[in-house]
């Protein structure tokens, strides 16, 4: 095939895949040189930025994906208005700062910053796929560790961990002291134990879930991914120590 052909391939398979491909997935779907397949995706990003169109491709997450311009969110937003609402709670918002920061974390240690229990926050992240179990700390107990995963990437617009804003960052914020005793978060229904969190443990463990395009829709929206970003920042100033 030649160029033109090969890059209309491509906007096809981004358009349809609803998540970000990595270079590996396109080689063996196009079977042809990685090199090649990188060079063409570079010249498509930056037709797409050149065109300024309502679509864009770009990196995310580790991947390249097919966006929506963010000077169209006003428009996508009232489509996506009708949809279940996907924003996260305070608490998951808070406690999700302190895993990405601080990662690999163990529950006690999350507890230890946010002076109350977390167990119904951890399990909701879980649920979410936004945080994965890396394993088990080598001190008594062997308590669960945990980190973020490829869908908290997607769900926030970052490529990687690496574009997350540093604690320098935060020195100049004032942060607000927190409360001398906090309220247990965990509320009638929500108790579990850790028995019943290992419960499919291997969903988590190691893997990147696959989410569907219905999932993945409200972050192709980049502006929403920025206000995102913006939250977790938020979240940060009450965690940076």
């Amino acid at each position: 095939m030649e160029n033109k052909e090969i890059k209309s391939v491509l906007e096809a398979i981004f358009f349809i895949a609803g998540e970000p491909l990595s270079i590996d997935t396109l080689q063996k779907i196009l079977e042809m040189d990685s090199t090649e397949i990188e060079r063409l995706v570079r010249e498509l990003i930056a037709e797409y930025t050149i065109k300024n169109t309502g679509l864009f491709i770009a990196e995310v997450a580790g991947g390249i994906q097919m966006v929506t311009n963010p000077a169209c969110a006003p428009w996508v937003k009232k489509l996506l208005s009708t949809a279940v609402p996907t924003k996260l709670s305070q608490p998951s918002l808070e406690t999700l700062a302190i895993i990405a920061y601080k990662q690999p974390i163990i529950k006690a240690e999350i507890e230890a910053i946010r002076g109350v229990n977390s167990d119904g926050v951890v399990k909701t992240l879980l649920d979410r796929r936004l945080v994965k179990i890396l394993g088990r700390k080598e001190v008594p107990g062997r308590p669960l560790m945990y980190g973020t995963t490829k869908e908290f990437l997607q769900y926030f617009g970052l490529k990687d961990l690496l574009e997350l804003p540093t604690l320098k960052e935060f020195q100049e914020v004032d942060i607000p002291e927190a409360p001398v005793s906090l309220p247990d978060e965990t509320g009638p229904g929500e108790s579990f134990n850790q028995e019943q969190m290992l419960e499919g443990a291997s969903d988590y463990t190691g893997q990147n879930a696959v989410t569907s395009h219905a999932d993945t829709e409200e972050i192709t929206v980049r502006s929403e991914s920025e206000h995102k970003k913006t939250e977790l920042r938020d979240e940060q100033n009450n965690v940076a120590e």
